[in-house]
Formats: structure tokens, C-alpha cells, sequence
């Protein structure tokens, strides 16, 4: 009897589905990490019924996957746009048609990792147009399952830029400071029209120190991981300068710089990423 009360009572806590098609809502929708399979059951059954539906690829990207492949495999048209489009005039696509149909707009990863994401869903809301999110899988957390490292050990992140002029000293002063506080450091690595390698980010990152006269990142621990979300990514633990020289073959790739260690993620680098003779620096 118990049993069938609960089952009874489980519908009434349940949210309301995402919108049928005819309503007016902007959808967020976070792909997942790598190709067109990564998406959510909620995900699916939002692009069936969104009457307009938009992605953009430039913050971040399925590199294992094209937008032809995501038509083909959602069945439906993608509008596709570019930063300009999302940051400067989305009034002239994706917000002057939510105010009358129901919008779903893609992205890689998750849906509000990026800053750009957010600024959208509050112009949407100032504008008076009622936004949801369906998140994704994001290499915020997919870092930590790959590598064994633990989450909340995490400090601020940074960007590995390519060079505009000079080169950025944000994410060595990132890594500096996390590593004051003993806390690890995960940096992203360029998209523009190349995708930046973890050799390209890693020699950029000692040029700053270089500059700065000092020389102890080479020699640090550090994490390469390549195609997250893939069914055969890369992780490799070793110091940055070995680090640097070693092939991690096509993108995506992200940096971990780790502070001391657990001694559960000592063993996880150890097992998953190759490390070797790492010691508990905690």
C-alpha cells in the first residue's frame, strides 16, 4: 500500500514540461561535450518543439560533429550564428522572436557557463520574455571525472589568449595566485579560427613567467586533456615542460595546473593520466 502512495504522489512534485510548440519562451540548451549524441532526453523533446531554433558554436565547440550532422540528426532547420549576432544584435534574431514563438538556442557544453549566455537570459528577462535552461555536460566537470581531481579544490579560472599585440599575463597571475592558496587551476585554450594546442598554451603561459624572471612552472605538475566527451580522450599528467612536447592529437584541449594533492587524486593521476613519481605535496 505504501508503495503505491508514492507512486501516486510522484506526479504532483514533478516541473511542468519545457513549453509545446505555440508558446512564447526562450530555451536554453546545453548540448553536452563533444558531438550530437551528448544531448539530454529534455534537450531533444525542446528542439521538437521550438518553432525557431539558434546555436552558436564560437565560445565553444562539438568538435566531434557538424551543424549538417545536428540538422540531420534533430530533424530541423539551425540558424546559425556568429558573436556579433548573439552579443551585439540578438534583438534582430533570437530575442525579437521569442517574444512571439518558442525559441530554443544551442550551445556547446553547458548552457550558462558562459558569461555571453547570461548576459542574454537577462536581456531576455528585461525585455519581459520568460527564459528556461536545460544544461548539459560541462568540461567544468568533465576536467574533474577524467582526471580524479576534486572539484571544490578549484580556484578561479582563466583563458590562454592568443596574442593580440603581447601576450596576456591573466592566466600566469591565475595560476600564481590559486597556487598561493593551494588550489588547482583549469585554463581554457583559444578558439578562434585555429583551435590553440596545449603546446601553443603552455609555451605562452612560461613566456609570461620567462618575463616575469622567474622559472618554476616547467618544472610543476601539470594535466593535458584532450577531446573530453569523446570516446577516446587523452590524459596526461607530467610536468608542464614534458607536457609541452607531448602529442595530445586533435581538439579540444584544456590545461590543469593542480596545487597539492589528495591523496585519492594522487592515485588518479597515477591510474588514469600517467603520472608518475607524484608526490602528496599537501
Amino acid at each position: 500500500m505504501r508503495e503505491k502512495k508514492l507512486l501516486h504522489l510522484t506526479p504532483s512534485y514533478l516541473p511542468d514540461s519545457f513549453s509545446d510548440r505555440g508558446s512564447s519562451v526562450l530555451t536554453f540548451v546545453g548540448l553536452g561535450l563533444f558531438d550530437e549524441d551528448d544531448i539530454s532526453v529534455k534537450g531533444l523533446k525542446a528542439i521538437e518543439n521550438a518553432d525557431a531554433i539558434y546555436a552558436e558554436f564560437y565560445t565553444s565547440k562539438l568538435i566531434g560533429t557538424t551543424i549538417e550532422k545536428l540538422e540531420e540528426f534533430y530533424k530541423r532547420e539551425i540558424h546559425l550564428l556568429g558573436r556579433d549576432d548573439v552579443e551585439q544584435a540578438p534583438d534582430k534574431n533570437i530575442l525579437r522572436d521569442s517574444k512571439h514563438k518558442n525559441v530554443a538556442f544551442l550551445t556547446a557544453g553547458d548552457a550558462m557557463i558562459s558569461t555571453t549566455h547570461v548576459a542574454l537570459r537577462i536581456r531576455a528577462h528585461n525585455q519581459g520574455i520568460t527564459t528556461q535552461i536545460i544544461h548539459g555536460a560541462s568540461i567544468a566537470t568533465a576536467v574533474c571525472g577524467l582526471t580524479g581531481l576534486q572539484n571544490y579544490r578549484f580556484g578561479k579560472s582563466a583563458t590562454i589568449a592568443f596574442p593580440y599585440r603581447e601576450v596576456s599575463d591573466v592566466p600566469y597571475n591565475t595560476v600564481t595566485v590559486n597556487l598561493r592558496n593551494d588550489l588547482h587551476t583549469l585554463l581554457f585554450l583559444d578558439i578562434r579560427e585555429e583551435f590553440m594546442t596545449l603546446g601553443q598554451g603552455i609555451e605562452l603561459l612560461l613566456h609570461s613567467e620567462h618575463e616575469k624572471g622567474r622559472n618554476r612552472l616547467a618544472s610543476s605538475l601539470a594535466v593535458g586533456i584532450a577531446r573530453a566527451g569523446s570516446r577516446s580522450p587523452t590524459v596526461r599528467a607530467n610536468t608542464l615542460a614534458k607536457l609541452k612536447e607531448h602529442d595530445f592529437g586533435p581538439p579540444l584541449h584544456i590545461l590543469v595546473i593542480p596545487a597539492s594533492l589528495h591523496f585519492l587524486e594522487q592515485e588518479a593521476l597515477q591510474t588514469f593520466a600517467g603520472a608518475q613519481n607524484v608526490g602528496d605535496r599537501g
